[in-house]
């Protein structure tokens, strides 16, 4: 009767029990009319949230003594990134987000004074996702102007921002209306429409969900339709795969747990270092489990000399298919 029943959403109560269920996953909810009102706070096409991004710099590096001089110049670093070349941009800043970069710190004041030593900067807080510096917020309906000629405005259904970053896009479509919109459309909206329009906002993306409440899907901008996949498991030890209602459910449980969802932005998105191609891989959910099973038991086995003349662990991490 659940499955029946999503069948009666509209697009907007789709996006509300979305909404609703992020929240739950501990991703509060800002409406996009809060973002983008005229107090010259954000630019119409502008899709960072900059003060929360100069926030969790600000804290994450208050020990090191981050100017915020040296806060702008990252931000700057970031806004470089040309959408009109979306895939290197992306290549880059998904690099960026993975294995963090150096900063190159200010010169000092005073005469004679040592200059800093380069600053090691994540851009998430991989270390301590849940407790440390860490700003989530889930943002829908935010108005983005258009790079297109026509100077018309794209409204994205959702946005799942980590500390000021869009690395997470939603696009919902309605069951309840089958024959004219489908699943396929979300992502026709998303790598075709949205891609055309509002590149900037791809820059910085990671990941992309389509919706209709039965069908739940994960990809890229660069994917082909195919490789959308459920997330139909969450921890990876249920026997029993999720769909319909219930995979929007495992979905957002699974995926969109916070320390999940980081490790698959960290280790579990992959650019070729040459490809004619636009390729970008993440994975489907029994990669990441199977990955993260085989790593950890290799960790739990690896032989390693204890310092006595003799070794701790077996070395049998054991055989893989």
């Amino acid at each position: 009767t659940r499955s029946r029943s999503v069948m009666k959403f509209t697009e907007a109560q789709l996006e509300a029990a979305i909404i609703e269920l992020l929240g739950e996953q501990g991703f509060p909810y800002t409406s996009g009319a809060d973002l983008s009102m005229a107090d010259g706070s954000r630019e119409p096409e502008q899709v960072l949230i900059k003060d929360d991004l100069r926030s969790y710099l600000a804290s994450r590096y208050a020990n090191a003594g981050i100017t915020s001089g040296e806060v702008d110049s990252i931000i700057k670093q970031l806004e470089t990134l040309p959408a009109s070349d979306l895939y290197e941009s992306n290549k880059t800043f998904c690099k960026w987000l993975s294995d963090g970069f150096l900063l190159k710190r200010e010169s000092g004041s005073k005469p004679g004074e040592a200059s800093k030593k380069d600053l090691y900067i994540q851009l998430i807080d991989y270390a301590n996702v849940v407790n440390g510096d860490n700003i989530f917020k889930v943002v829908n309906q935010l108005e983005i102007d258009s790079l297109s000629a026509d100077n018309s405005k794209r409204i994205p259904d959702g946005i799942l921002y980590i500390n000021g970053l869009p690395v997470v896009v939603f696009e919902f479509k309605s069951a309840i209306r089958e024959e004219q919109a489908s699943v396929h459309d979300a992502y026709v909206q998303l790598t075709t429409r949205y891609r055309r329009d509002i590149p900037q906002l791809f820059v910085f993306n990671a990941l992309c969900i389509i919706s209709d409440g039965v069908n739940n899907k994960m990809g890229n901008v660069f994917s082909p339709y195919d490789f959308y996949y459920a997330w139909r498991k969450i921890t990876g030890d249920e026997s029993i795969e999720q769909d319909g209602i219930n995979g929007l459910h495992t979905m957002l449980q699974g995926l969109f747990n916070k320390e999940r969802l980081c490790d698959v932005i960290r280790n579990f998105i992959y650019f070729p270092d040459k490809s004619k191609a636009e390729v970008k891989i993440v994975c489907r959910y029994p990669q990441f489990y199977a990955a993260n099973k085989l790593y950890n038991n290799i960790k739990e086995h690896q032989k390693v000399a204890d310092g006595k003349g003799g070794f701790e662990g077996d070395g049998k991490g054991g055989t893989y298919f």
